[in-house]
This record gives structure tokens, sequence and C-alpha cells, in this order.
């Protein structure tokens, strides 16, 4: 049996399980529920032995005890039907696509796309099974790597050897949304580096970095998808090369990182497979704005009150970035990484990264 049918019958198993579950609970009198983890940060523990973070032991139960609830729940069975048909037909569709299929479900019908996001995150939770295994993907498209990594996709149309700089453009090769669809075969690399801007990234290949230096470069296209993070996992795991992030010199640059290196909060019961616990933050940090003069703009208030949660979000709890966001929060300043520009196009190639990677004992 194949691994990918063998995921299909886990995942149609779980399903049901969850079904059964209502089922015996009705015939036993009880009230149809679900228990599961509360999703916020005051919720979220390190787990010493995986070394990301996870949910705490804080639940909140959802039973059909008031019509909120029971639509949530009535919600949750047509999905778990939806989902079951897809599986045996091998069939995909898009969480965007899922919302709009609700539209037949009368009362069951999701009134945002936010709703069944959410509701998904549930089934994973409840089934562990990520949502690729439901047969369900990110209506957007992957990021891309460009560099000395060579790699197997499997596709519906057979297998593909692909090399990560030799054969693909300047753009790189883009990520599926189903990374499990990848096998990394080889590499000639010595770190990676996740780009936050696609200026950025371009900038690093049009100058040569990644032969210079022998980095793979992951365009992160803002707050990273799934599945980028995953091949990050991945490729840690794998080859244990050192992961790093390059970003914008803002709070919500540093939330990317957090996703990156730490986990983000809504997908913290997957963390072991999304997070990169070695992953390090290049910058841009407060520091660098200030020992550069960078460029730079003023914090709004938005930026201001993102950078005092931060403070309070116990992923960011360390010297390291208790000092910055105190910083960035005195020179009261945001800027971004296309503002080493005013040094010159070659400044981040040459001299910037070289001595920030040196500094950190990377190369």
């Amino acid at each position: 049996m194949s691994k990918k049918k063998e995921l299909d019958q886990v995942a149609e198993k779980k399903l049901f399980a969850i079904a059964k579950m209502w089922y015996d609970q009705m015939i036993n009198g009880d009230v149809p529920s679900i228990t599961l983890p509360t999703r916020t940060k005051q919720n979220i523990e390190f787990n010493s032995s995986l070394e990301v973070w996870k949910y705490g032991g804080k639940e909140s139960l959802r039973a059909a005890v008031t019509e909120k609830s029971a639509l949530h729940l009535l919600r949750m069975a047509y999905v778990i039907g939806f989902v079951k048909q897809q599986i045996r037909e091998d069939r995909t569709s898009t969480l965007r696509e899922l919302y709009y299929i609700s539209e037949g479900w009368k009362k069951a019908k999701f009134s945002a796309q936010d709703e069944s996001n959410f509701l998904i995150e549930d089934l994973e939770i409840l089934t562990d099974v990520q949502r690729e295994g439901f047969h369900l993907r990110p209506e957007e498209d992957g990021a891309t790597i460009f560099g000395p990594l060579q790699l197997k996709e499997i596709t519906r149309r057979g297998e593909r050897i692909i090399h990560c700089r030799d054969d693909v453009g300047e753009a790189g090769y883009q990520i599926p949304t189903n990374t499990e669809t990848l096998e990394f075969q080889s590499h000639d690399a010595k770190l990676i580096i996740a780009i936050e801007t696609g200026g950025m990234y371009a900038r690093l290949i049009e100058n040569g970095f990644d032969e210079e230096h022998s980095a793979i470069l992951v365009h992160l296209k803002g707050q990273p998808a799934r599945s980028t993070r995953r091949v990050l996992n991945r490729l840690s795991e794998q080859y244990n090369l050192p992961v790093t992030v390059f970003t914008d010199g803002d709070p919500w640059s540093y939330r990317i990182f957090a996703s990156v290196a730490y986990g983000a909060i809504k997908s913290a019961h997957i963390s072991e497979l999304l997070a990169t616990p070695k992953a390090k933050f290049i910058g841009v940090s407060p520091s660098d704005i200030r020992d550069y003069n960078l460029p730079s703009d003023s914090l709004n208030e938005k930026d201001v009150a993102a950078l005092k949660s931060i403070l309070t979000d116990p992923r960011f709890e360390t010297d390291y970035w208790r000092k910055e966001i105190k910083l960035q929060l005195a020179l009261n300043l945001k800027t971004e990484q296309q503002a080493f520009a005013v040094r010159g196009l070659d400044f981040v190639t040459k001299e910037y990264l070289p001595r920030r990677l040196s500094d950190m004992g990377i190369i």
C-alpha cells in the first residue's frame, strides 16, 4: 500500500471517530460535544523535548447546548462528510472553495471564511491529521527556493528531479502546497537564509550570494505559508544546516520570525512539524536601525501596540528580544530591508550579511 493511501485511511478513520463519539454521547443521553485547547498566547507552553511551543492545558468545551455551539458541531459534521467524499474520490479543493461549497448546506453554511478555516484547525487538533491529509490546500501560491539543493517532486504526471539553481529561473523553485510530495536528495549548502521580501530575495540572487556563500535562499513572501515552514523544518532536520531569518525591522516582521522559529499560535498543535527551533534572527533589528542610521519611518499606534504585545508573548521572553523591543519603542522607528540600499546595492551582500553571519558564528 502506498504512503498516500495509508494517510488517506488514517484521515478517514479519525474523522469517522469524531462522528462515532457524538453518536455514543447521544446514545448515552449526553449532549454532543468536543473539547479543544484554548488557542491563545496565554495557553502556549515550551515543550522541552520537542523544543517547540505547543498548546498548554487550558481547554474549552463546545457542547450543543447553545445555538452557536450546536451550529458549530453541525458544520463540523458537514465538513467531515465533504472531506470523506474528497478522500474517496481522490480530489482536492482549496480552503476558499470549501467556504463556497458550504453555501449548499442550508443552515450549516459558513458566514465568513474565517469560520471555515477555524473549523479545519479544530479538525486537525481532534484528529492529529494535517489539513493536507483532508485533501485541502490554501489558495495562495507557495514560496520559492533558490540555491544548491536538488530534490525530487512527485506529481500526478510522475516524478521530476529538480536542482533549485541549475534547473529553474531567477525566481527559483516554487514550493508545492503539500510538501510531503518532496524528497530532498542532495545539497552543497552551508546555510539557509529565509527572506521576508521579494526585493531582498532577488537582490541576493542577482549579487550571487547563494554561490559565494553556498546558501539556500528561501523567499518567505511575508507571513510564511505552512508549506514554507514545513520545508524549512525538514531541511533543518534532514541536513542539520543553520537556518537564519532576514526580515524588515518592524513588529509584524518579528512575528514572521517567531512563526518560523517558535511556531505560530494558530498552528501550535503541529509546531513540531512546522517550527524550526534552531532558526536564528539575522535582522533587521532595532540595533541595526540605530547602528547603521538606516532611513526609517515613525511607529504608528498599531506598531506600538504590537511591540508592547510582543513584550507579553512568552515566545519572546529572552534578554535579546526584550532589549531590542524596548530599544525600538525608545527610538520610535521602523524600517525595511531595502533601507540598506542607501549604502549601495552591494552593501547587504558584501558587508552586512557576511559581518552579521560571522558574528553569529555561521560563516
